[in-house]
């Protein structure tokens, strides 16, 4: 079951709603919290000083005790009564001193500590006295005041000695600390009062607190020995703050007296006002929610309007406006919002030009030219696809820079549109390439339009006050006799053009079964890279014989490919896929290390050679070809003088500054450099002369038909005697018949190579070939060290 959410303006009035409940109820409960602490305060404050009059109050009223018992313990007329024993008149005597000074009980104790006369009914005459020892030990003490229990009540006794002159006995009188006291020291202080009597058989109490709170009381000082400090009980429901003194402490009994002061009824008076905060702050809360739910509201009505129009924004409704009259920040966003749709469609109807057009002709590009091929495709239309190659545009870079080479392409893209019919369509798929979609034509038709098209192109072009000629080339494919769906038909049309590209006019009808041409090339590209880890590169090694020494002191390595698909590949193919696509700097790799580590075995059995491989323009490029040769070297422990590395022409006119530094770095390292096919490429004798080589050697087709009548005997004559005056030493490759041989010889060739000697061999083969040929052998290695 999907949960469903809340609004944003549910969501808004939520949140509001219960930030407004958490202020509202952190300030009513701050309140609350301050008020009771500050009457819970003010009552403490209260006991205290309660507390401090309880005592004085007690203390004047054992004065007055005192002062009464010293008075009648003074007067003749008690004095000789006590002497003669008149008991009548004791009693009488006391009675009338205790009502004088509101003393409940009166005695007269011997000096033994009998009781001699009593108001107390526990006390009968001829009984000793509980407290006569704590009496006299007190008034010894200048204490003079003693609280016991008598009858399981407190009272307070004071004792005086009856002299005549010497003691003859003492008086006590005192009252009892009761209910009746308590009161009284409740309108005096205004707190409530308790004392407390505790005695082995259990504890008694007087108080003015309710009846139903006294046993809570009793129980709450039940483990109370001496004073404790302000203490909070709750007695009967009602809470209190207590505070209790011991009044006194003796064998098996203590007494104490407590102040109570309730908070409830402090907090009584409080009680309106905390019910008008609560009422106000309950009204408070209604109207903020009111508030709350009305600024939700007006909040969520304009942003469900902005939702709705980004909704249709994002369906691709640029044109609909939002419509919120509003002055405030959410107005200024709808207004900002409207900008925007109209930003977006104009852009979007920029960049949806832009995608299917050409920035710089105008033309459409390949996905538009897809498309209407596609529409064709689909009505089943006869179509003809004429794909047109630029091949000269680096040249047209080279004298204008980027704008020349716009200029020449919007200038071509002119003469293009002025020969289109009705129908036909003109696309530009890459920087140098055009497409021409010739609709109801067949592709033998469509071959003339590719006639005037090159005419047309052939016209020169002015770039930077120059004029170019253009070089083009055409490929032509049709529907369906070519390719029977768009991408097929595409693929063909550049197929025929890449093969334009290599025929004299520069147009080519697609031919049937070339596209298994191209996919063995698509495969031989992708496994190249591959090609040195997986296994099936190999090296064969030519003999080079030496024609001063009838000897074979070198051999070239040459590369072979036993593909997994295909066999056998000759290198003619894919070399030049190699250095077309920049694989040949990792097959150069492997073939250098290969080298070495067959030079190392070929030491280790005391066959000494030189082998020579080689190096493209690509490696030349590198920057650390050397450092790796270097490590290599090292590694295999071979002196850089068995290997030489050639070098063509062409490679060499790439970068010449760069490569003639790389070549200085080879040539320190002890490695021999030669030139490859000197006659086909570029390089003149300045640039011959300042290259660090050792060896020139003349292409096989100089070479392979030689004969003296011929004009390439006066090329090679030439070039062997150029060479010699140089320094330079002369090998001939391709040598396949005995007369050539002994043309060379004659003419000074110093080394030759070729199939009249024998084929590249693999390394195996090619030990057994040297032992096969004693006479062609090499010497050991040190002879020729």
């Amino acid at each position: 079951m999907t949960r469903r959410s809340l609004s944003f303006h549910a969501r808004l009035s939520w949140i509001l709603a219960a930030f407004l409940l958490v202020v509202i109820a952190a300030l009513y409960f701050s309140v609350r919290l301050v008020t009771e602490s500050a009457v819970s305060r003010q009552a403490a404050e209260r006991l205290e000083s309660g507390l401090r009059v309880f005592e004085r109050l007690i203390d004047i009223r054992g004065r007055q005790l005192r002062d009464g018992v010293q008075v009648l313990a003074a007067d003749f007329g008690f004095k000789e009564a006590v002497a003669t024993g008149d008991t009548p008149t004791l009693q009488s005597a006391m009675a009338n001193q205790a009502a004088r000074i509101n003393a409940s009980e009166a005695m007269l104790i011997g000096l033994d500590g009998r009781v001699l006369a009593s108001s107390l009914s526990n006390a009968v005459s001829g009984d000793s006295f509980r407290y006569a020892t704590e009496l006299r030990d007190a008034r010894g003490q200048e204490h003079r005041l003693l609280v016991v229990v008598l009858d399981n009540q407190a009272h307070l006794l004071v004792e005086a000695e009856v002299r005549a002159p010497l003691p003859i006995a003492r008086v006590v009188m005192g009252f009892a600390m009761d209910e009746a006291l308590a009161r009284e020291l409740k309108q005096l202080t205004g707190l409530d009062v308790s004392f407390l009597t505790k005695e082995e058989g259990g504890a008694t109490l007087a108080t003015t607190l309710e009846p139903r709170t006294h046993s809570e009381l009793i129980d709450g000082w039940s483990r109370h020995v001496h004073a404790n400090g302000i203490e909070a009980l709750t007695l009967g429901g009602e809470r209190y703050l207590n505070e209790d003194v011991e009044l006194s402490q003796g064998a098996g009994y203590s007494v104490i007296a407590l102040v109570h002061s309730s908070l409830d009824e402090a907090l009584a008076a409080f009680h309106q006002l905390d019910s008008r905060i609560l009422l106000i702050a309950l009204a408070g809360l209604i109207a903020s929610l009111i508030g709350a739910l009305l600024l939700a509201r007006s909040l969520s009505e304009p942003v469900n309007a902005l939702a709705r129009a980004a909704d249709r924004v994002g369906r691709g409704d640029y044109h609909t406006p939002i419509e919120l009259d509003r002055e405030d920040e959410l107005g200024s966003l709808a207004k900002a919002l409207n900008q925007m749709q109209r930003g977006i469609a104009e852009r979007e109807h920029l960049i949806a030009h832009n995608m299917l057009h050409d920035d710089v002709t105008g033309l459409p590009n390949r996905s538009l030219a897809a498309e209407l091929l596609a529409s064709a495709v689909e009505a089943r239309r006869i179509t003809a696809v004429l794909h047109i190659g630029i091949g000269n545009l680096d040249a047209v870079q080279d004298s204008g820079g980027s704008e020349g080479v716009d200029q020449a392409l919007r200038e071509l893209t002119q003469r293009l549109q002025a020969g289109l019919q009705p129908g036909d369509h003109l696309a530009r798929m890459l920087s140098d390439e055009f497409l021409l979609i010739v609709s109801d034509t067949s592709a033998d038709n469509a071959f003339s339009a590719a006639v005037a098209v090159q005419q047309a192109l052939a016209l020169p072009v002015r770039v930077a006050e120059l004029e170019m000629r253009i070089e083009a080339h055409i490929g032509v494919a049709g529907y369906p006799d070519d390719a029977g769906s768009v991408d097929e038909l595409l693929r063909r049309a550049r197929i025929a053009m890449q093969d334009a590209a290599q025929l004299p006019d520069g147009l080519q009808l697609y031919q049937h079964g070339r596209d298994d041409a191209h996919q063995r090339q698509i495969t031989l590209i992708r496994d190249l890279r591959r090609a040195a880890q997986v296994g099936g590169l190999l090296l064969h090694f030519q003999p080079k014989v030496d024609l001063e020494q009838g000897r074979v002191y070198q051999a070239e390595a040459l590369l072979r490919w036993n593909h997994p698909v295909y066999g056998v590949v000759s290198p003619g193919e894919f070399i030049p896929l190699a250095e077309r696509t920049g694989s040949i700097q990792l097959l150069t790799a492997w073939v250098i290390e290969a080298v070495l580590r067959q030079l190392h075995v070929w030491n280790g059995r005391g066959l000494y050679m030189e082998v020579s491989l080689n190096i493209s323009a690509e490696d030349l490029a590198s920057m650390t070809l050397d450092q790796r040769v270097a490590e290599l070297l090292q590694r295999y422990v071979i002196p850089g003088e068995q290997l030489v590395f050639e070098i063509t022409e062409s490679a060499m006119m790439r970068e010449p500054e760069r490569a003639l530094a790389m070549l200085h770095r080879l040539r320190a390292l002890g490695i021999r450099l030669s030139v490859d096919d000197f006659g086909t490429g570029y390089s003149s004798l300045a640039q011959l002369r300042r290259m660090p080589v050792q060896e020139l050697k003349i292409d096989q087709s100089f070479i392979r038909e030689l004969d003296d009548t011929c004009g390439d005997a006066v090329i090679v004559r030439s070039t062997i005697d150029m060479s010699h005056a140089l320094g330079l030493k002369v090998v001939a490759e391709g040598v396949e018949h005995g007369e050539t041989r002994d043309l060379l010889r004659g003419w000074g060739c110093d080394t030759l190579q070729g199939y009249f000697f024998s084929r590249p061999l693999p390394a195996d083969a090619f030990e057994t070939w040297l032992k096969q040929q004693p006479h062609l052998a090499a010497r050991p290695r040190k002879e020729h060290s």
